[in-house]
């Protein structure tokens, strides 16, 4: 019987795996993947997390053609988790002190220059320091203990029930590898949240439309905002279909449609019901205000909602070469089948 196989290598492995760390106090987490994310809340602006507001005295600037301006590149990189810590419970926000020994715990566990753990820890961080995004060792300046700010408890929501659709074993065939490891999609397909490298976003805008391209991988979402209706519901694609509306000076974008294969949404949810909706806020020259709101019927049992401060940066973006069909997926798949035979 032929097993699907979930591979959890660089950014994908990252963000799978950093749900399963979450219930654990910062200091004891594995972090070897290099994500530090706690569950997200579901907070629209009424959340009772603190959600830097735009600065006073500062317009948001507009297109020639009158649109708000998002235009530029901007990194979401922080250690801040997308779940709250059990060690935090209760706590929204901390004080200074506080503050300032959390964001040291989390730069601890993150530093893929550690040498303690144990040889397969080790093995985990054979991408060192010199490879990651330093900015992802410092946690929001508002001083948050969860990117999620909806529930008020910081936590993803309980399950309706454990996704099934991957079952762990050897590969028997390329597309029993996961899309990230494949090269068919990763950061680039919502919701963007921070990771162990490349962490940049570039944002073109034209009118009618907004364009959002990410580093990491080669895709880019070209999104409406000229009121043209979704596709019809028969049409599914890897990155979902995104229509875009201005809410004064937000962009909220709508995605749907999503592909059926396993793994194409986030978190292994149901492709057939997820639906996600991001917020996109000016709050400063060097500053957006990234929330996104995620809801599956099938998955959770609520939705939940998270926000990653976006700020600006003088970075270069790079091409990212991951081909689609990866070229090390033959010895992926030559070790499969030696570790096989040496269990026969």
């Amino acid at each position: 019987m032929r097993l699907r196989f979930l591979v959890s290598l660089g950014v994908a492995g990252a963000i799978a795996g950093m749900a399963a760390a979450e219930s654990q106090p910062p200091s004891s987490r594995p972090g070897p993947n290099g994500t530090a994310v706690a569950p997200t809340q579901t907070s629209p602006p009424d959340a009772k997390v603190p959600v830097k507001a735009p600065a006073k005295n500062w317009t948001p600037p507009r297109t020639p053609w009158g649109d708000p301006d998002l235009q530029g590149i901007w990194n979401d990189a922080t250690s801040t988790p997308l779940q709250r810590p059990t060690k935090y419970a209760g706590k929204d926000v901390l004080t200074g002190d506080e503050a300032g020994e959390f964001a040291e715990e989390l730069a601890h566990d993150l530093n893929r220059d550690r040498r303690d753990g144990g040889s397969a820890i080790d093995v985990n961080r054979a991408y060192n320091e010199h490879w990651m995004d330093a900015k992802r060792l410092k946690a929001t300046a508002d001083k948050r203990t969860s990117l999620i700010i909806d529930p008020a408890d910081g936590r993803i929501p309980p399950l309706v029930q454990a996704p099934q659709r991957f079952a762990e074993g050897l590969p028997d065939s390329v597309q029993d590898m996961s899309l990230p490891v494949r090269c068919i999609i990763r950061t680039d397909s919502p919701p963007y949240l921070p990771t162990i490298y490349n962490n940049d976003f570039q944002i073109f805008q034209s009118p009618g439309l907004v364009v959002i391209a990410p580093e990491m991988i080669h895709s880019a979402r070209v999104i409406p905002v000229d009121g043209k209706p979704h596709l019809n519901e028969h049409l599914h694609q890897w990155l979902g279909d995104s229509r875009g509306r201005w809410d004064g000076n937000t962009l909220v974008v709508e995605t749907t449609n999503f592909r059926r294969e396993d793994g194409v949404t986030f978190l292994n949810s149901n492709p057939a019901t997820f639906k996600i909706t991001e917020r996109f806020t000016r709050v400063g020259r060097d500053a957006i205000n990234y929330t996104f709101t995620v809801e599956d019927p099938q998955t959770w049992s609520r939705p939940w909602t998270a926000m990653v401060p976006w700020n600006r940066t003088d970075d270069q973006l790079y091409e990212y070469e991951c081909h689609e069909s990866n070229y090390d997926l033959v010895h992926l798949l030559t070790g499969a089948r030696k570790r096989q035979a040496q269990a026969k």
